[in-house]
């Protein structure tokens, strides 16, 4: 049901002709797919001009125990290791840039919406292979590895600065105009209200760059960074076999991937069970006229006398709420010849030890009853003198 409701946000919901017409054409996608995987396979099995691709003589080689200890594990550290401060520093790097395009200083915000414009146009490859020339004639160690994080680094945090500029602007306008009208600065109001709300509403789409971030560090190999896919041809150039090393990589990068996208679908339903409250029993009420004071009261007295329906000891202190139709009247002598009225020391006695009869004046009815009732209770009190 969730899935459909999802999906209705995109399009509209198919007929039964036209889920006919995509169940037809899914068939037809997957025979055509088996297809191709058919004659990819045959053609492995048998290459016009070299040895069968499909043997288990190129394939045991690429699965073995030295191929996993010594070649793709290390490579898979060493790709989550570049992968991690990419990510820390990507964030550090979007949180002070997003924030500076959002500031009303116009000279800040001028100069970090060309800092991020930049490094979002400028291909993250091409910053890798500046940064290592550069790190390299420098004589900075491990050159290869900051040239990768840095160049991640400052384009994936060009994306998480538009991130949270996007969640700051999708923000409802009542949120700045309210911390404006209590007296906050428009820095305080970005600063303490704005921009938590947006990183909060902007995390699962800033893990799901993290997936982004995990597949560029691949392109490490080409600096000659020793990451996965740099361990897999190394392994494959050894044994003749790179196409099933590479196969084994790929296999590799979508179960991390696979993962890292499953944490992202599965954080924005946690982050609702946490922020959504739970819908609460409401007593159903009798229609009221709004802003009446006496609505608190005769909610007061239902509750009042739908606890008196399950039995028990009765109330022995009614309830008492200032209004124009208080459940009781003369609410301010009761609270007196009841004992708690904390006007007057000399009453408050023990409640335990009060009397439970309610006096004449507090019995209902009285002074209520219409001039008909009294009339017809004169004259059933004169039959009976008569008799």
């Amino acid at each position: 049901m969730a899935q459909d409701n999802e999906s209705s946000l995109l399009f509209d919901q198919p007929g039964p002709k036209g889920r006919r017409t995509i169940r037809i054409v899914n068939w037809i996608a997957a025979v055509v797919f088996a297809i191709v995987v058919i004659l990819v396979l045959m053609r492995l099995h048998n290459p016009p001009d070299g040895e069968n691709q499909l043997s288990w003589e190129l394939w045991r080689p690429a699965l073995d125990y030295e191929a996993w200890s010594d070649f793709y594990l290390p490579g898979l550290w060493l790709t989550i290791k570049a992968s991690v401060v990419a990510v820390i520093g990507s964030v550090v790097f979007g949180f002070i840039f997003g924030i500076g395009r959002l500031l009303p200083n116009g000279l800040v915000r001028a100069v970090s919406g060309v800092i991020v414009e930049f490094c979002r146009a400028v291909p993250v490859l091409m910053m890798m292979i500046f940064f290592w020339r550069w790190f390299a004639f420098a004589g900075v160690s491990q050159a290869s590895y900051w040239a990768v994080v840095l160049g991640l680094i400052l384009y994936n945090g060009s994306v998480v600065a538009e991130l949270i500029r996007s969640g700051v602007g999708n923000l409802p306008n009542g949120q700045r105009e309210a911390s404006l009208a209590l007296g906050l600065t428009r820095t305080q109001s970005l600063m303490q209200i704005e921009v938590p709300q947006a990183v909060y509403a902007m995390l699962p789409a800033a893990v799901t760059q993290l997936v982004v971030v995990l597949k560029d560090t691949a392109l490490g190999s080409i600096i000659m960074y020793t990451d996965l896919l740099q361990e897999s041809r190394r392994l494959g150039s050894m044994y003749f076999n790179i196409l099933q090393t590479l196969v084994v990589a790929s296999v590799v990068y979508f179960f991390v991937c696979f993962l890292l996208s499953h944490f992202a679908r599965w954080l924005p339903k946690k982050m609702q069970e946490r922020t959504a409250a739970p819908a609460d029993f409401v007593e159903p009420a009798a229609p009221v006229a709004i802003m009446d004071p006496s609505n608190v009261n005769q909610i007061a007295v239902a509750k009042e006398v739908d606890e008196d329906r399950y039995g028990g000891a009765p109330l022995q202190y009614h309830a008492h709420h200032r209004g124009s139709n208080a459940s009781i009247q003369h609410w301010r002598k009761t609270r007196y010849i009841q004992g708690y009225d904390r006007t007057q020391p000399d009453t408050l006695v023990d409640p335990h030890k009060a009397s439970l009869e309610i006096p004449d004046f507090l019995k209902p009815g009285r002074g209520s009853r219409s001039a008909g009732d009294q009339k017809a209770e004169g004259k059933k009190q004169e039959g009976k003198d008569q008799d």
